[in-house]
């Protein structure tokens, strides 16, 4: 089965199948939260995002872009093939969090036979057929939590998130507001969750937008109320008119040429992305998270997290872009404490294990079902819905995982299928949207929801 040295176009053969082309099927790890991650047959089309700058921008950095062809797929540190003769189903991944997270892919060697290739060390495990893809993910997992030093899961708290109906222009009434209404309707939400808007500019973390007037005594009124505070911030992105890329130019990762690395377009530009090796950026950044920590913040939304692990010229020089996402990542964990709770979002999956207490494992949800141009790393419940269950399994291996917040507003789709969905296989609970908008139905359900015990975690002590 298992074949060293051989080459074959991309990396090396680790393993080679027979297979039953008409029953094989594949699954796919995608590098990051956003990322489609399922399983395929072999005659398939991976989802991939149809225009290049998407990859380039959240999903790959580093990561090469997979071939856009039936039969060929390519898994970010997870490859697991079944190949549907009533053989081994075979699991193809990386070692530990900490070492380098290998490129996997499969194709065709031959009618009933299938290649697989990978550009850096990995681990095989195989599992009989009975247990199909599902056991063997979960093997994986196990054994890559064991690698990282995962020694046990903390469960997530209820949450109400700002983004919805708002988005990033929150303001501190209506935050006030939702804290009012929440406790009039009885809802047994832990965190009130302040997303994006309350910050003038993007690293600009501490300077308050004009629709906020004081953070301590917002967070002062969540907490008499009996309620935790928590806060968005992306810790790795650099607005194009901060203060921060203003005074510290020489925090900002640059390209060959010299010119500033921009992580996505959103917010109406190309934010930079900050290098969290320097040792200024590092001790910005930690000033900025204690500073939440004082005013009382214990639970931090930190999103756009691939920002720290594209390719570019960094401080130090001898770190892959991975390598930095993890060490940018280990600081924040160590500048926030064990106490916090950190969730992360648009985050390279498997870097991040051992270092968040839960993480979002697909695309974001919104009131749509189907995700726009069918990009289905884009918002909408579709998009959300295949990743949910592609990557359940990692939910009390890894951390807790967290399928997006659940939508009862006028106008959402699939109201019941999506409620089903979070209720399986969510186990951080959350709700967003105005909550005064939700009628008593809805706010039957939200309150039923959040009541309801999530899927259960394992203690890996």
């Amino acid at each position: 089965m298992v074949t060293v040295g051989s080459m074959r176009g991309f990396g090396e053969v680790v393993a080679e199948l027979d297979v039953d082309p008409r029953r094989c099927l594949v699954h796919a790890e995608g590098w990051q939260s956003w990322t489609p991650t399922t399983s395929y047959r072999l005659g398939d089309r991976q989802w991939l995002p149809a225009r290049p700058e998407l990859w380039t921008w959240g999903y790959g950095g580093s990561r090469p872009r997979p071939p856009r062809r039936p039969g060929v797929f390519q898994g970010d540190g997870l490859l697991v093939v079944d190949p549907g003769t009533g053989g081994e189903v075979v699991a193809v991944g990386a070692r530990a969090a900490d070492r380098a997270i290998p490129v996997i892919r499969c194709e065709r060697a031959g009618e009933a036979r299938l290649a697989v290739t990978a550009d850096a060390a990995v681990t095989i495990i195989g599992v009989d057929a009975s247990g199909g893809i599902e056991a063997a993910k979960r093997d994986f997992a196990d054994a890559f939590a064991d690698a990282s030093g995962v020694d046990g899961v903390r469960p997530g708290p209820t949450i109400w998130s700002s983004w919805f109906d708002y988005f990033s222009g929150i303001t501190e009434a209506d935050v006030d507001e939702n804290l009012r209404v929440i406790d009039d309707r009885g809802l047994p939400v832990d965190v009130i969750q302040l997303d994006d808007g309350y910050q003038r500019e993007l690293g600009d973390w501490l300077q308050q937008s004009s629709r906020f007037t004081s953070l301590p005594r917002m967070v002062e009124r969540i907490r008499e109320r009996g309620r935790r505070a928590g806060i968005w911030l992306a810790p790795f992105l650099v607005g194009v008119g901060s203060a921060v890329a203003a005074e510290h130019p020489d925090w900002i990762v640059r390209g060959p040429g010299g010119e500033p690395v921009f992580a996505i377009h959103n917010w109406g530009q190309e934010p930079y992305v900050l290098d969290v090796t320097h040792p200024g950026a590092c001790e910005y950044l930690t000033t900025v998270l204690r500073s939440f920590v004082e005013i009382g913040f214990d639970f931090f939304k930190l999103d756009f997290l691939y920002a720290a692990a594209l390719d570019g010229r960094r401080f130090d020089g001898s770190l892959t872009g991975t390598q930095a996402y993890r060490q940018g990542l280990a600081q924040i964990r160590a500048a926030l404490g064990e106490d916090a709770y950190l969730l992360g979002c648009g985050a390279p999956l498997l870097p991040s294990v051992g270092l968040v207490d839960a993480m979002r494992v697909s695309a974001d949800t919104s009131p749509r079902w189907a995700p726009a141009d069918g990009e289905m790393s884009f918002p909408g419940g579709a998009a959300a819905e295949l990743s949910v269950h592609g990557r359940a399994y990692q939910h009390g291996r890894y951390w807790t995982n967290d399928p997006d917040c659940l939508l009862l507003g006028p106008g959402v789709e699939h109201r019941e299928r999506r409620l089903k969905m979070v209720t399986e296989h969510g186990g951080l609970r959350g709700i967003s949207g105005r909550v005064a908008d939700l009628d008593e139905s809805a706010a039957g359900i939200a309150r039923e929801f959040l009541l309801t015990p999530p899927p259960a975690t394992r203690d890996r002590r």
